[in-house]
């Protein structure tokens, strides 16, 4: 392993850690496929290691037994500047997977995922209750709706 974050995911995969690490280069404009390493030993024998990179953080994801599942307890967050950018993340990431409330979404291989414009604490800190009541009917956040919520 050749992780150099101090802190990294590491990511549990039935057999796709491969799959999924080029499903998520694919999407993220700064992403790349680090290393691909083929397990030769233990219980994950045959299977990859594999490291990948998006938007700077590095990740580690190994094909194992399939012993885990993913849950929303754990999810990451995509913050997004513009309209463009939460259109192109949510419809990327939830291809094959399931479209959620409140800018949430499950991919296809069960990781949850958060879709966010990057000026959401500035709504919540301008019209909490507002902003709130706005997001709550979404699945795919608009911002221009929360800017109209937020009286912006």
């Amino acid at each position: 392993m050749t992780l150099s974050n101090k802190i990294s995911p590491f990511l549990w995969f039935d057999g796709k850690a491969h799959e999924a690490a080029n499903f998520y280069v694919s999407i993220f404009k700064n992403a790349s496929l680090l290393n691909v390493s083929h397990l030769e030993a233990g219980p994950a024998e045959g299977n990859h290691f594999v490291e990948f990179e998006l938007e700077g953080l590095k990740f580690a994801a190994v094909d194992a037994l399939p012993a885990f599942d993913f849950t929303p307890a754990i999810s990451f967050v995509v913050s997004c500047d513009t309209q463009e950018e939460i259109d192109h993340f949510w419809e990327s990431l939830s291809e094959g997977g399931e479209k959620e409330q409140c800018g949430w979404l499950k991919d296809k291989f069960g990781i949850s995922w958060q879709i966010v414009p990057s000026l959401m604490p500035e709504l919540m800190a301008k019209a909490q209750r507002e902003v709130i009541e706005a997001l709550l009917p979404m699945k795919k956040i608009e911002i221009s709706k929360l800017r109209e919520a937020a009286g912006l």
